[in-house]
């Protein structure tokens, strides 16, 4: 009884890190349905979220952290690893199944661009606290611009005879892109030990305290079971990709570099992220299969609250 007693309390410890982030997503989408958030609201929240509240967000939190100390090289790279061969991996797949151009690029991001700033760094925060979330951020900053650039290629390269858009949209979202330049920034600030006014220390400390609830505010007000529609089965085979594979190559490849304990964790969560919403929107900017993304979007999103759930009960079990 006392075994069965404990290995309760282990689950439900790992649901109390899980389902907090996806009832604020479910309280959206409830929020949404019953008219008192509409579109144009959460159109605008997202700008907020995206344009201030997560970059102010990981500014603060990278700013006022030893970087030195909060910084993993092995990190860093197994992460960036994980997710160039899972872009090579994904794109060569649709290449040999002969994927329609439109749907190829859309596939591929869709298997190796997670949604790190609304929903990774939420359960990161959840599991492992203002220590983790720092660490996380500081991983996100190194992050983002391979995933920008990986994605942006993916939808580009099945078009290339005849798009000249490639060369200046990649070069602008990447160099404008708010939560590079805000991580960046933190980095900096951090690295050089500049003193944070208490003024400014307490206001950032309140803007700040808005940005992940906002964030899962608008994943819930936007999700529509409409999206789920068109090939189920394509989309499947990218969540799965998304959810399952890169989280177990990640965890491969963190492991063999030596990165154990909280900085594995938090590679793995990062990693096993649900397709970034942003997707979706690419998609239908550069002429990918926008249906197919939204899917793909929409179904990971759901099955992540199973897939974060399970690699919690594995990285914290005690008999590993």
């Amino acid at each position: 009884m006392g075994y069965l007693g404990a290995i309760m309390s282990y689950f439900i410890d790992i649901l109390n890190i899980v389902l907090p982030v996806f009832a604020v997503i479910a309280l959206g989408a409830l929020l949404k349905r019953i008219g008192l958030i509409d579109a144009n609201f959460l159109q605008q929240t997202n700008r907020l979220v995206y344009y201030v509240c997560l970059p102010l967000l990981l500014f603060y939190e990278i700013g006022r952290a030893d970087f030195l100390a909060n910084f993993n090289g092995r990190l860093v790279l197994g992460s960036v690893l994980a997710v160039t061969i899972t872009f090579l991996a994904s794109y060569a797949y649709t290449a040999l199944r002969g994927y329609p151009p439109a749907s190829r690029g859309v596939f591929s991001q869709g298997a190796f661009r997670g949604n790190i700033a609304y929903v990774g760094l939420a359960i990161v925060f959840n599991a492992l606290g203002q220590s983790g979330l720092t660490r996380a951020g500081i991983l996100m900053g190194f992050l983002v611009p391979f995933l920008n650039l990986f994605a942006i290629l993916a939808l580009l390269w099945p078009h290339r005879g005849n798009s000249s858009e490639g060369g200046p949209f990649l070069l602008r979202q990447i160099a404008l892109n708010p939560l590079i330049l805000a991580s960046f920034a933190g980095i900096a600030w951090s690295f050089l030990a500049i003193p944070t006014p208490l003024l400014l220390e307490r206001s950032l400390k309140i803007a700040t305290g808005m940005a992940l609830p906002l964030a899962l505010l608008a994943i819930g007000g936007g999700f529509s079971v409409e999206r789920l529609r068109g090939d189920l089965f394509t989309a499947a085979l990218a969540a799965g990709a998304k959810l399952v594979w890169m989280p177990l190559l990640a965890a491969g490849l963190l492991y063999g570099l030596g990165v154990t304990g909280t900085d594995l964790e938090i590679g793995v969560l990062i990693a096993g992220t649900p397709a970034a919403t942003a997707n979706y929107i690419m998609a239908q900017q550069l002429k990918g299969d926008a249906e197919l993304a939204g899917t793909i979007v929409m179904l990971s999103t759901l099955l992540s609250a199973v897939t974060y759930t399970i690699s919690l009960l594995i990285l914290r079990n005690p008999g590993l």
